[in-house]
């Protein structure tokens, strides 16, 4: 065997030995099952809501994903302060019935199917409606670790059925 074929074989070897390595790590990595119930119900901060909110399941990437959220309901009445978002956020609706506004916009009812896009910076509230509780996925991306600016609270006067 000449020098350059054994240079050959031992490049090919140290390839197939760092593939085999990246392999095995991305393999380790696998898939993250968080059971339902593995995390205690919060309940959601009276400074950042309205009435009674309960967050469940929450959830977020680890690095390079910026992703995370949670399932939050929202009993009857309840709702979140004016809020934005530095990356936007999408909440998918599965039961109830609730609202979703934003700054200057007209409310918008929605309903369990419904997804909300809602885009970055855009100052918005939503929760439930006065007489129906309603429960949403509510999914968003950090910036500089940070997913949510929280604003003042959404007066009696800015939610129908309030007053």
């Amino acid at each position: 065997m000449t020098v350059k074929e054994m240079k050959k074989r031992a490049a090919i070897m140290g390839a197939s030995l760092v593939f085999t390595s990246v392999a095995s790590a991305q393999a380790e990595q696998g898939v993250t099952v968080t059971r339902v119930g593995s995390q205690p119900s919060a309940t959601g901060s009276t400074s950042n809501f309205t009435g009674h909110v309960r967050v469940d399941s929450r959830f977020q990437g680890s690095a390079p994903s910026r992703i995370g959220g949670a399932s939050v309901t929202f009993e009857p009445g309840a709702r979140t302060a004016w809020h934005t978002h530095p990356l936007g956020q999408t909440l998918i609706v599965t039961a109830g019935a609730g609202m979703v506004q934003h700054w200057g916009g007209v409310i918008q009812e929605i309903r369990p199917g419904d997804v909300v896009w809602i885009p970055p910076g855009v100052k918005h509230w939503h929760g439930a409606t006065p007489t129906t509780g309603m429960t949403h996925i509510a999914v968003s991306e950090a910036r500089d670790g940070k997913s949510v600016d929280w604003m003042e609270q959404v007066t009696d006067d800015q939610y129908p059925g309030s007053r």
